[in-house]
């Protein structure tokens, strides 16, 4: 019997719903980008009624091209760009402030004196975490120190903290579940991932009160109906079956079960997982110990690698510096300008991530010279994807001795042939792209039917597709030097800080 999983995957710049069947098979789509406010030194925020708004937009859309049964819709599965934080208030459901998204770095000074006060140990050990303005944790005390008054309101219970899943369940149920799942938890810098548990001692350090945390449940399992969805149809009557970070969603849909597994996913950012089952790998080298989901109450963990600026390069090559009239032009532009010619692009427009993790960095372009076209910074802009992922890579070898030969991909970039054959090329492995890129989506589908029973592990496996495999064709001795000015590039950049609009260069150790 076919019945039918209606998905909602709320990322950074666009909220996607879609439709699947009980076989994995897409069925109906549709999206709507939603647009970042951002300021110079750094912020990037959204409005929340915007974002909500296009939640119910695209819920709409697929449910109204919908030809089936609306009966046979029985389950809900969300995955949501992780991080971004939301206060509101608890009886109007108006927001205090902007979403703050995950890349924003107005809370940088919070972080850098925690790090001074001597915390990053502790807030490692138990959180998995470093100290970084990429987690909410800040977030929420940037909030609580601009806005004084909050912190007694939260004691009050009269607002509510949630990353976007909770918002986004909060609504669906009318205002009657304030929860989050664990792989959203741990993103938070306030969750203890061995304890499974809000942690009372980071609370006391940044202030912030336990009150307005949500309460954390598996990533799949049944939570309550999805009850807002009846003013968009009365026939519909849709549990919510799953709530997952989006990475961690993504890893999840491809079949990343086994301890090992490695995926990475090119949108806004990059974001590349691996999957270490039971064990909370501690990391030695910059890399972030997360949960990965929990079903029927056992949890599993990843070791994680960030890339803040992977398709977003493309949209600034594109909307910022007008080298490209959209993101379809760069496989082609690529391959007519034969690659980079030497042009190294480092785009830290929001600083660097793993395994850097230097929020002062900025962009930086090397290796012009007089024969330099703007097809060649293009194609650089593309390279600089492969060369991040394989920063991550490199550190996943040295903490599991791992030796990487399959390479899982998805995500909006993932469509670029030149980038896929090159991230081939750079990491000598192979690169799998599956047949169905919308892999975040397709994650929380099979979770959310995992729940309803609508099918078990041993089905997803047999449902995944793969479309195209990408194997090396350079030189080991080109990949390596390629490399190995990348490396030099990224120092480079590292020494160059712009600060209060005066640029200098870091004392060279």
């Amino acid at each position: 019997m076919k019945n039918y999983i209606l998905t909602i995957d709320q990322g950074t710049t666009s909220t996607r719903a879609i439709i699947f069947d009980n076989f994995g098979n897409q069925i109906i789509f549709s999206k709507k980008e939603i647009p970042q406010i951002t300021t110079s030194d750094g912020v990037v925020e959204q409005d929340p009624e915007v974002l909500w708004e296009s939640v119910v937009y695209t819920v709409n859309d697929v449910i109204s091209k919908f030809e089936g049964d609306l009966s046979k819709i029985k389950v809900l599965g969300i995955t949501n760009q992780r991080e971004t934080t939301l206060i509101w208030n608890k009886k109007t459901g108006e927001c205090v402030h902007n979403a703050i998204v995950w890349q924003s770095i107005q809370s940088k000074k919070i972080c850098n004196d925690l790090v001074e006060m001597g915390y990053s140990d502790l807030f490692k050990k138990k959180t998995g975490l470093i100290i970084s303005p990429y987690f909410s944790a800040s977030k929420i005390k940037w909030i609580f120190d601009r806005y004084p008054e909050l912190v007694q309101k939260a004691k009050n219970k009269e607002i509510l903290f949630g990353t976007v899943d909770t918002y986004l369940v909060w609504k669906l149920t009318n205002g009657k579940k304030h929860i989050t799942d664990y792989s959203n938890a741990s993103r938070t810098m306030l969750f203890n991932i061995h304890d499974l548990c809000w942690d009372n001692e980071i609370l006391e350090i940044l202030d912030i009160p336990k009150e307005i945390l949500p309460s954390v449940v598996d990533s799949s399992g049944l939570i309550g109906e999805a009850t807002y969805l009846k003013n968009l149809n009365p026939k519909l009557s849709v549990e919510i079956g799953a709530i997952i970070g989006d990475q961690q969603a993504s890893l999840f849909g491809h079949c990343c079960f086994d301890k090992g597994d490695i995926k990475n996913t090119y949108g806004t950012g990059c974001f590349m997982l691996m999957n270490t089952q039971e064990y909370a790998v501690e990391s030695k080298t910059g890399l972030l110990t997360t949960i990965a989901w929990s079903i029927n109450n056992k949890v599993e963990y990843a070791l994680e690698g960030s890339v803040f600026i992977a398709g977003a390069v493309v949209q600034w090559i594109r909307d910022n510096i007008g080298l490209i009239n959209s993101s379809d032009e760069t496989e082609s532009i690529c391959y007519k300008a034969d690659g980079s010619d030497g042009v190294i692009f480092v785009p830290a427009f929001t600083g660097l991530g793993t395994p850097y993790w230097d929020s002062e960095a900025k962009g930086s372009i090397f290796g012009l010279n007089k024969n330099t076209k703007k097809e060649n910074i293009v194609a650089a802009s593309i390279e600089a994807i492969a060369f991040q992922s394989k920063d991550i890579i490199e550190l996943m070898k040295k903490e599991s001795t791992l030796k990487t030969k399959i390479l899982a991909v998805d995500g909006g970039a993932s469509v670029n042939n030149y980038l896929m054959q090159f991230q081939a090329d750079i990491l000598n492995c192979k690169i799998v792209r599956p047949e169905c890129l919308e892999m975040t989506a397709l994650g929380a589908a099979y979770l959310a039917g995992l729940a309803l029973n609508l099918f078990n592990v041993d089905d997803i496996k047999k449902m995944h597709c793969v479309d195209e495999i990408f194997e090396s064709k350079m030189s080991l001795l080109e990949s390596n030097q390629r490399y190995k000015n990348w490396k030099i590039a990224i120092k480079a950049t590292q020494k160059f800080k712009t600060k209060r609009g005066v640029n200098y260069v870091k004392k060279m150790e």
